[in-house]
């Protein structure tokens, strides 16, 4: 089961935040939730800079990253 989090509303760092401390406890696949363009990229990055593969899904206005190990 994928550890959810949802960080729609919520403005930087508090996404990248989230993400990584989910990251540090080792709970894959991470799916973080958010409405932000820039919470994604920054969530998307912090992951890949971990070595990690992050996949981006946008449905309207808002987008699903999903983060798991190579």
């Amino acid at each position: 089961m994928a550890r959810e989090i949802d960080v729609r509303g919520l403005s930087c760092p508090q996404p990248v935040l989230q993400v990584r401390n989910a990251i540090r406890k080792g709970e894959f696949p991470i799916v973080a939730l958010t409405d932000s363009v820039t919470a994604c990229e920054n969530m998307r990055r912090a992951a890949e800079a971990e070595g990690l593969c992050a996949v981006v899904e946008e449905s309207g206005d808002e987008f699903r990253l999903r983060i798991d190990k190579q």
